[in-house]
């Protein structure tokens, strides 16, 4: 019921996730990632807590594979779960347990790695993936979302999804892009939309908290 891509843009050390689902509000439960520290996505039967505690242990100076097996060991249902990693190295891990739902698979990448469960097709993870190694477009964001367009295209879902996000994190401790669908019939769509309109804005407001006097208006009513 979920595909997800994590990745690190080596050019800049960001690191970010695209994710779609059928499930309502996606994002919310499983996209967790930490400025300098990594990525993870928490899917298939979401466990959210896993996804803090593997970005606990990646800031513990785990690598991604450590962290994942440290984090595993504690869990009491690790069949259940389906998590992807990318560390600060660009390192990648992931697992799939046994009973990820319906159709599932995964395929690890440089500094990347796509995941899914309740798929049309264990093709749409190696779309996923080449969707966006294979981008040409300039800003990380873009190519994240050509990767989760790719999937689509290939069948995404045995159904139809609802609800799309991406989170980006860069050299500040907040996420700098931080989109979410939480229920729509065209999430990706929408997503892409709402990227369109935050991508002109978004170093303005990472101004904005760094150093305010330097900050752009806001361009609204009462703003000097």
């Amino acid at each position: 019921m979920t595909f997800s891509l994590v990745a690190r843009d080596s050019g800049t050390g960001a690191f970010g996730i695209v994710i779609s689902s059928s499930s309502p509000a996606v994002a919310s439960r499983c996209a967790h990632a930490r400025a300098g520290v990594g990525v993870v996505a928490s899917q298939n039967v979401t466990n959210p807590a896993l996804g803090t505690l593997v970005l606990d242990a990646l800031a513990g100076e785990l690598d991604a594979e450590a962290a994942l097996k440290a984090v595993l060991a504690q869990e009491k249902f690790p069949d259940y779960r389906q998590l992807t990693v990318v560390d600060a190295n660009g390192s990648t891990a992931v697992h799939s347990g046994p009973n990820s739902l319906g159709v599932h698979t995964h395929l690890e990448g440089e500094a990347a790695v796509a995941a899914g469960n309740l798929l049309a097709d264990e093709s749409v993870i190696a779309e996923l993936l080449g969707g966006y190694a294979g981008s040409t477009a300039k800003a990380f964001e873009d190519r994240l979302l050509d990767g989760l367009r790719a999937a689509l295209a290939a069948g995404g879902e045995a159904g139809p999804v609802h609800s799309a996000g991406m989170l980006v994190v860069e050299d500040v401790p907040w996420p700098v892009t931080d989109l979410r669908v939480d229920h729509s019939d065209d999430p990706i769509g929408e997503l892409a939309a709402l990227w369109a309109l935050w991508q002109p804005q978004k170093n303005d407001y990472r101004v904005r908290g760094v150093d305010p006097t330097r900050a752009p208006s806001y361009g609204v009513p009462g703003d000097q």
